[in-house]
């Protein structure tokens, strides 16, 4: 299940090592970017830190099918521990990162990553991760006031926010103009000004009325009857 870095704030010690009991296996997991690249130096790496089994993936960290994580997750038990070789090898960001080792504390899974020396099952390590997650936070905070403050401006420099419309005033003014004229069809003056009828509808909403009510006081002239 996904967690956040407010799944953090539990009421035990920050500085309690986690698991109590890290007597499990050690499980190993390794990444690389591209098929073209090589395992090996994770792997042999891995098997050094005394991994009785090792899950390996070639796909890009922006990649969230990550099928050999996902088995790696999956195959993980209480008391075990997962290394890695570094920490970008498991997350694709360190909200991504926050996420995975909080569902594996929550398991009473160990994380550790050889080559940042960072163990969670030690009071050192899991200080880190608190302070990775209030980091986390208080990006995602900046960034959204950011937005917000940014937004704001905008507008008050009467810029229009959102996507521009499919119509301008011009446009419109210029399809009033063209649909007066009988002889134009709906479809034909939607083609000229590069939209489609639902389109033309929304931005000439009297055209719903018929398209004499376009012309105020002044009827569409009758079309000449057989002679």
């Amino acid at each position: 299940m996904t967690t956040t870095p407010s799944d953090w704030a539990d009421t035990d010690s920050p500085l309690e090592a986690f698991p109590a009991n890290s007597s499990g296996a050690r499980v190993g997991y390794a990444r690389v970017s591209t098929k073209g690249q090589l395992l090996d130096r994770q792997i042999a790496a891995l098997n050094a830190a005394d991994c009785v089994r090792v899950f390996a993936d070639k796909k890009s960290g922006k990649d969230a099918e990550r099928e050999e994580l996902w088995k790696c997750l999956d195959y993980l038990r209480p008391g075990d521990t997962l290394v890695v070789p570094s920490l970008d090898r498991l997350g694709r960001s360190i909200q991504d990162l926050i996420s995975i080792a909080s569902g594996l504390r929550k398991r009473g899974i160990g994380f550790q990553s050889l080559h940042e020396a960072l163990d969670t099952t030690t009071p050192g390590g899991r200080l880190v991760f608190h302070v990775f997650a209030a980091l986390a936070e208080f990006i995602r905070e900046l960034i959204v006031q950011g937005t917000h403050e940014g937004l704001a401006a905008a507008r008050a420099r009467g810029e229009r926010i959102g996507r521009p419309p499919a119509m301008t005033a011009e446009q419109i003014r210029h399809a009033r103009a063209l649909l007066a004229q009988p002889d134009n069809t709906i479809t034909s003056i939607a083609k000229l000004l590069g939209v489609s009828r639902t389109t033309l509808y929304k931005y000439v909403p009297e055209l719903a009325a018929g398209r004499d009510s376009l012309v105020p006081g002044e009827p569409r002239p009758a079309l000449p009857g057989p002679r």
